[in-house]
């Protein structure tokens, strides 16, 4: 099933993100946290790619066995790092082959490293490029893109990383899920940039709970995400690890809701391969 046909239904959308893991501890970690998630029947889970396709035959096989095994709409990462066309193009035939339908079309991190991303020979610079591409070879995938409400690292500037998003949107995206973010403010500031800009794709909103503040704020820097001063005062007021997990998630919980009630299409969650944060959050959003 395509994601895009799962838009405008009376419920809203929950999604989960999972990434490969690299041991086999990591693998079995992974999988009884879809098995704890499965329950809460999401609308479709999707499956990263590690940086210069250092994942890429795991993220094929996980994603081929969450459709297949699980029953659950998969959707399969894709990056420019590291291929060529040719080497996009037998990903893309193998996915198709798999049955895999959703494709997230993305430009990628650089590798580990690196501090700045390098166009492989015969590749793609940006996401937009590998859209267009898959649209060029009569590919039938539904495909989404990425969208940063506080502009993508790279590119501070809103106004230009807004004009970046039209030029995916033209390329072939059908929807938009966007990276992690603490407050809501920056998320509908973005959609209302959107919507001047003439883009009226549904725009899905990343939500990663904290449940571990160090790592989250290692990832938020990275993301060019801000961690708000009400969130931070309130981690910072925490006695424990656990206590900090409570306020990570409560925040979460109260995100979620507020943005539902803005008429966010439904969430995403990043989900680091744990079900605890995100099963409690879901389960009382739909309570």
């Amino acid at each position: 099933m395509k994601i895009s046909s799962l838009f405008g239904e009376s419920r809203p959308m929950f999604s989960f993100e999972f990434f490969p893991p690299k041991t086999a501890a990591g693998e079995t970690a992974l999988l009884k946290a879809l098995e704890n998630l499965r329950h809460l029947e999401p609308s479709f889970v999707s499956v990263t790619y590690g940086a210069g396709g250092s994942t890429r035959e795991k993220t094929l096989e996980i994603v081929t066995h969450i459709k297949r095994d699980f029953g659950i709409e998969a959707m399969a990462h894709l990056t420019c790092v590291g291929h060529s066309r040719d080497e996009l193009a037998a990903i893309l035939d193998r996915l198709a082959e798999a049955g895999v339908e959703n494709v997230l079309a993305l430009r990628g991190d650089p590798p580990k490293g690196e501090e700045r991303f390098v166009p492989p020979a015969d590749g793609f610079a940006y996401a937009s490029e590998l859209v267009a591409f898959i649209r060029e070879r009569g590919d039938q995938f539904c495909l989404g893109g990425a969208g940063y409400p506080e502009g993508h690292t790279e590119c501070r500037d809103l106004e230009r990383d807004m004009n970046h998003l039209g030029i995916k949107v033209s390329a072939g995206i059908e929807f938009i899920v966007t990276q992690l973010f603490y407050d809501n403010d920056d998320y509908s500031a973005f959609v209302e940039r959107a919507r001047a800009a003439g883009i009226g794709l549904p725009i899905v909103p990343g939500i990663m709970p904290i449940t571990d503040r160090h790592q989250i704020e290692r990832i938020a820097k990275m993301c060019g995400a801000r961690i708000p001063d009400g969130l931070r005062s309130a981690l910072d007021s925490a006695k424990s690890p656990e206590q900090e997990q409570s306020v990570g998630i409560d925040w979460a919980n109260r995100q979620c809701r507020d943005l539902l009630e803005r008429g966010a299409p439904g969430i995403h969650f990043y989900t680091l391969n744990k079900s605890p944060a995100t099963a409690a959050i879901l389960s009382d959003l739909r309570s």
